[in-house]
């Protein structure tokens, strides 16, 4: 009687929990994006004093009924998200090319990425509550201020806004393109689902992108004049459309986007293959 599994129901056993993981982490990103959505939405047609951001999003969370639960449901999604990645920098992912290194690279940085996104939220479900709901904005002046004192810290802080800027245009054109597809499971959607899911997908990830390309400009001005206080989260990025010619309403486009983005992440939940 073998006591072990054989190298198959392994790589099943690895497969399942992998999936768990991803799906969890998926649904509480899209649930982050719809808070941050709607706050950001509240700033634009509101003017609201709250956080449109991952603290924002993660107090809100905390006020409703059973809020420290939900805090920590998410926390631990966002725990998923992470392993997730972690598994595909390492093994290698389900899609064709997602075992180059190019590709385990990424998924590297993702691991790093939403580890420090989860560890933020668990902190905050534990009682730090100037963890999770800290603000980015501040976060972002206080990291760039460190840096521009390091040697050749204003080139460090140029590269990496230049790095964000770059990511945002990476994920604006994914969106664009449709990139996502090859990650689906078209035999089991049908036509309507495909429209709706490239609705989400290419609206969602345009705005996403917008916004990560926005907070990278302002990061690699904070660089070129030496000033942290041009370096700005999630929040005061999303602040700043609403002081464009288009007003409030752009900020609102992009508020309804990033919605789009989170409904996005829970259609992943049912219908990406990992």
């Amino acid at each position: 009687m073998r006591w072990w599994p054989d190298r198959s129901e392994a790589r099943a056993a690895h497969g399942t929990g992998v999936a768990a993981a991803a799906r969890a982490g998926l649904a509480a990103r899209g649930v982050l994006y719809l808070l941050i959505a709607a706050l950001a939405l509240r700033i634009a047609l509101i003017d609201g004093s709250e956080q449109a951001d991952r603290g924002g999003a993660v107090q809100e969370l905390a006020e409703r009924p059973f809020g420290r639960v939900l805090v920590w449901a998410v926390g631990i999604g966002l725990i998923g998200m992470a392993l997730w990645r972690l598994s595909e920098a390492v093994f290698g992912g389900a899609g064709p090319d997602d075992s180059k290194a190019r590709k385990r690279l990424l998924s590297a940085v993702r691991f790093v990425f939403y580890s420090a996104v989860a560890g933020s939220v668990i902190a905050f479900a534990a009682g730090e509550r100037s963890s999770g709901a800290g603000s980015t904005d501040e976060q972002s002046r206080d990291a760039t201020a460190r840096v521009l004192d390091w040697p050749g810290g204003q080139a460090l802080v140029a590269a990496a806004g230049a790095g964000v800027a770059a990511a945002g245009v990476w994920i604006t054109v994914r969106a664009a393109t449709r990139a996502y597809r090859r990650h689906l499971k078209p035999a089991q959607m049908s036509p309507a689902t495909r429209r709706t899911v490239d609705v989400l997908g290419v609206g969602g990830g345009v705005s996403r992108g917008l916004v990560f390309a926005a907070a990278g400009g302002f990061a690699i001005r904070a660089a070129v004049t030496y000033d942290p206080d041009h370096a700005k989260g999630l929040d005061d990025t999303l602040r700043t459309f609403a002081d464009t010619p288009a007003g409030p309403w752009l900020l609102a486009v992009v508020a309804v986007g990033l919605a789009l983005f989170g409904l996005f992440s829970l259609a992943m939940v049912r219908w990406r293959n990992f």
